[in-house]
């Protein structure tokens, strides 16, 4: 039997400024919200249910209040994924993860990436 190891998040509840969350106006963001940025972000938003045997790297949505804390994910982003975003890559990530079931979310979540958008 194979030992594994698991990870944990380094962040379990959502932040207030969460552009992932219904009514948060992403210019309120703090440390100098960048439209362009937002967008850019796209690539981190899989195609529903698509899986792509090989692929080596999976590109994530960090939390924008640690921005330079590597690996803490954006929560809105992640329940999101796991859930009508549907990324099989992340899901099979987070089979591993040994505190994904202290994850909270605060409200209303929208249920695409476009709608996080200005």
């Amino acid at each position: 039997m194979k030992n594994v190891m698991g990870w944990r998040l380094k962040r379990l509840r959502q932040c207030a400024k969460c552009p992932w969350k219904v009514g948060v106006d992403p210019h309120d963001i703090p440390d100098a919200y960048s439209e362009e940025g937002h967008r850019a972000l796209a690539n981190t938003i899989a195609v529903p249910g698509q899986f792509i045997l090989g692929a080596t790297e999976m590109h994530v949505m960090s939390c924008h209040e640690h921005n330079s804390d590597e690996g803490v994910y954006c929560i809105g982003w992640l329940m999101n994924q796991l859930g009508p975003g549907n990324n099989i890559a992340l899901r099979m990530k987070m089979r591993d993860c040994e505190n994904a079931k202290g994850i909270t979310l605060d409200g209303e979540q929208h249920e695409t990436f476009e709608d996080t958008l200005p």
